[in-house]
């Protein structure tokens, strides 16, 4: 089974994840999902329960819009208040060890500006390593992240091409999931 921590601030309104969420859903894929925004709206994190759902599953997907190159802040809040000492890391914090963490996001701009030469001047890998050390760091296995450019109706993207887009990211997820339960 796999857990999905669902950090979207406007998931409702959202083309790319809801539809991610809602593929996965209809795949009857064994997932439990926390929208950390729709349980926590003042931020207020309950610790024990987010760590006793971290403790169910072995393969944990964090799923978000990828905001100011980074994820969104009550995800980072999250993590600060969830992966805490003793817990996450420290003498005795294995209680991640082995599982798997799994970075799902989407982008709104297109990956061309996400090159050197490009508007963003760096490819999306390099916004991720803080992913990777955390996941080093509390001994979990890192994945390395499933995401798509082009979920930005600002930037000129349609609806249908960011929903097509998005059940090709649901596929490569899923697929994913497959392969690490074997």
């Amino acid at each position: 089974m796999s857990l999905i921590i669902l950090a979207h601030p406007n998931y409702d309104k959202s083309f790319a994840n809801k539809t991610i969420i809602e593929e996965l859903k209809s795949n009857n894929m064994n997932i439990e999902i926390r929208d950390i925004y729709a349980l926590y709206p003042d931020y207020d994190i309950d610790v024990r329960e987010e760590q006793k759902a971290l403790l169910r599953h072995r393969n944990i997907i964090f799923q978000y819009p990828f905001y100011w190159y980074n994820m969104p802040a009550i995800l980072k809040h999250w993590f600060d208040r969830v992966f805490e000492y003793q817990f996450a890391y420290g003498s005795k914090g294995d209680k991640l060890k082995d599982k798997n963490f799994i970075p799902s996001f989407t982008v709104g701009s297109s990956e061309r500006s996400y090159t050197a030469l490009g508007f963003q001047h760096f490819r999306v890998y390099e916004f991720c390593r803080h992913l990777e050390q955390t996941a080093y760091h509390t001994q979990m296995n890192y994945i390395d992240p499933i995401y798509f450019h082009g979920t930005s109706i600002a930037a000129g993207y349609t609806e249908e091409e960011i929903r097509a887009n998005a059940r090709l990211h649901a596929k490569k997820l899923i697929q994913t999931l497959i392969e690490l339960e074997r």
